[in-house]
């Protein structure tokens, strides 16, 4: 990549993780200036000349997931109104993707809003992993890559013993991905029944697919952990059907309301593993927690598109993941 032609900026949400991309992709990290007026307004300035350039913008909408939203939209506004050439808006985590559907009255299905405004902002492209809704891919105005984490868990795991391993998705929705991780590990499949009652409650009644009667471990997958109910409730089925130890595993480690805590604290989970596609601070994180970066996933998706190349290998659909 020809340096003084590409700028990567990063927002407040993952300085660390747009540093790292920068690495990868052999160029500086631009500087971005975020503060905020007496009446709380913020302030975005972009601290590096974007005229007739390529443009990368960072940032993962988590929590404060609002502040972080606004800061990516003012950034990539910024960008355009600096007659910047491409724009591309790279969001590791679109925490918005789980407001897909009208399921109640007179509400907003915010990921397709929040879709519509990336391009109102300027961006010409965006690029995020691990969408909690699929369909929602098809909401973005511009083009968009999805990408996929399964690369990073496939080199994980791949370095352990994975007999007597089963692998479960907590709920039939992600069923067709984990059956996807469980083909690259080479690893057995099943799957809860789960029935959401809230934002923070949920019943899995059953696991469907093959049995876990006969296997000793059980490796839980998922795109996200927010609260954690869901792992913990599918982990006492397992344990109950004589499951003896537990690993977790999840793109997006949101770990709100003391959920890495509350998973931690039960014994038969060993092992808790999750990407940086959220920043966890060091002081939250637990001896059971494993970080793995997905920059050279992304650096290698930005790579290739700036080089004009397929990055079919790298998408979330995709049968291959190397």
């Amino acid at each position: 990549m020809n340096p003084d032609e590409v700028r990567v900026f990063g927002g407040s949400s993952h300085p660390e993780l747009a540093a790292d991309l920068a690495q990868y992709l052999g160029v500086s990290m631009d500087r971005t200036k975020i503060s905020r007026f007496s009446n709380d307004n913020l302030y975005v300035q972009l601290e590096a000349s974007v005229r007739s350039r390529i443009v990368f913008v960072v940032q993962s909408l988590s929590p404060p997931v609002n502040d972080h939203l606004m800061e990516l939209l003012m950034m990539l506004d910024a960008a355009r109104g600096a007659s910047a050439r491409e724009i591309h808006a790279i969001i590791p985590y679109f925490s918005f993707a789980r407001s897909d559907k009208k399921d109640a009255p007179r509400i907003s299905i915010t990921a397709r809003l929040v879709a519509d405004l990336l391009k109102t902002a300027g961006a010409t492209h965006a690029m995020t992993m691990a969408l909690h809704s699929p369909q929602v891919h098809g909401f973005f105005r511009v083009p968009t890559d999805h990408l996929s984490a399964r690369p990073v868990f496939k080199r994980y795991f791949e370095q352990f013993d994975l007999s007597d391993t089963i692998l479960v998705a907590p709920d039939m929705g992600y069923a067709k991905t984990a059956a996807r991780m469980a083909g690259n590990l080479d690893l057995p499949v099943a799957a809860g029944n789960k029935e959401r009652i809230s934002d923070t409650e949920v019943r899995i009644n059953g696991i469907v697919g093959r049995s876990v009667h006969g296997y000793r471990r059980a490796l839980i997958f998922d795109d996200e952990i927010a609260t954690g109910g869901s792992i913990l409730e599918i982990s006492r089925l397992l344990l109950e059907q004589g499951i003896e130890e537990i690993w977790v595993a999840c793109t997006h480690g949101v770990f709100v309301r003391d959920a890495l805590a509350r998973l931690a604290a039960l014994p038969q989970i060993s092992k808790i593993v999750t990407t940086n596609t959220i920043h966890v601070p060091p002081e939250k994180r637990h001896p059971k927690l494993e970080i793995l970066s997905v920059a050279g996933i992304f650096g290698e998706a930005i790579r290739r598109n700036y080089l004009r190349q397929s990055i079919g290998d790298l998408f979330a659909f995709g049968e291959e993941s190397s």
